[in-house]
């Protein structure tokens, strides 16, 4: 088992962990966000204080890699990797809805073999980002951003109760509309939850190129322009 320091930002929450032989040994969260710029740095700190007080070897930095915020993918890769060059360890990606699943696996909110998982991050009006998993977390459908209707899950719930989770998937459950259609609520990406995805990384030697990681956006950033800006150009 290694010691891994986990960060995610993926969302409006910036959490830092720490885990060491497959446990949690301390965690940071802040769910007023998004705080990333103000409340990381401090998080990290406090988390490599308590390693280096506890003389215990860092071996990874294990960060989530989207999709999600933009802005806050960015600071938290940024960070990660300066810490990897700073400590010299390796850097492990861990995508973020695979880390949604990671609690509802552990708490068995989940008991039909055929059951599927459906971790959804909002991606503003009818849109989110989703992805199908079977309870093993292999991939049943890739990532992609769903505009959502009746029809967008229909093949898989025909044949299979789905569970859907994540702050995605409260506003879709009255478009889904189907028998097979199951609600988890208060599903988070928490740097507090990645520590076994992170492990089997590790045991598989899945390791990021430092230099050249960036995170999975899925969609580009678009700049939003000020309304004084746009109010301007009408001068």
């Amino acid at each position: 088992m290694s010691c891994i320091l986990n960060i995610e930002t993926s969302t409006d929450i910036c959490s830092v962990a720490v885990s060491n032989d497959a446990a949690c040994i301390f965690n940071e969260e802040d769910h007023s966000g998004p705080n990333h710029a103000v409340k990381l740095g401090r998080f990290v700190d406090e988390a490599l204080s308590f390693i280096d007080n506890h003389a215990i070897p860092l071996d990874a930095v294990a960060v989530s890699c989207g999709p999600g915020s933009y802005t806050g993918l960015r600071i938290g890769a940024s960070m990660a990797k300066g810490i990897c060059y700073g400590r010299d360890v390796k850097l492990i990606a861990v995508p973020t809805l695979e880390l949604m699943t990671v609690p509802v696996l552990l708490q068995e909110k989940v008991t039909e073999e055929n059951a599927l998982l459906c971790p959804m991050l909002d991606a503003r009006r009818m849109e989110v980002y989703a992805q199908l998993f079977d309870r093993s977390l292999k991939e049943v459908r890739p990532i992609l951003a769903d505009v959502v209707d009746a029809e967008t899950y229909k093949k898989y719930l025909d044949k299979a109760p789905v569970y859907f989770m994540g702050n995605g998937a409260a506003k879709c459950m009255d478009i889904i509309n189907h028998p097979n259609a199951h609600l988890i609520e208060g599903v988070q990406p928490l740097a507090k939850y990645m520590f076994p995805l992170a492990e089997r990384r590790i045991a598989r030697q899945k390791f990021e190129d430092i230099a050249y990681f960036v995170p999975f956006y899925l969609k580009d950033f678009v700049a939003k322009k000020s309304k004084d800006m746009l109010a301007s150009l009408h001068l």
